[in-house]
């Protein structure tokens, strides 16, 4: 794989959808929808370049509120 600018969208057989955030001759970083960043030597990253990025699903909100009620549990 080439250098990818940044905000390219990319699918990757393990890892899935994610969105190009840094990428040099060396190394690639992907920030992916459900793994976060992952860091990749460029020239041996294997994903498929997509035209448009599917929109990001949300992120499960359960961890928050557990934590503000702990919180308000302590006042």
């Amino acid at each position: 794989m080439k250098v990818m600018p940044q905000g390219q969208c990319l699918r990757h057989g393990v890892y899935g959808i994610g969105i190009a955030t840094a990428s040099d001759a060396h190394k690639t970083t992907i920030d992916f929808y459900e793994h976060g960043p992952k860091t990749f030597i460029t020239e041996m990253l294997e994903a498929v370049v997509m035209a448009e990025a599917p929109p990001r699903p949300p992120r499960p909100r359960a961890v928050a509120s557990l934590a503000a009620k702990k919180s308000a549990s302590k006042k």
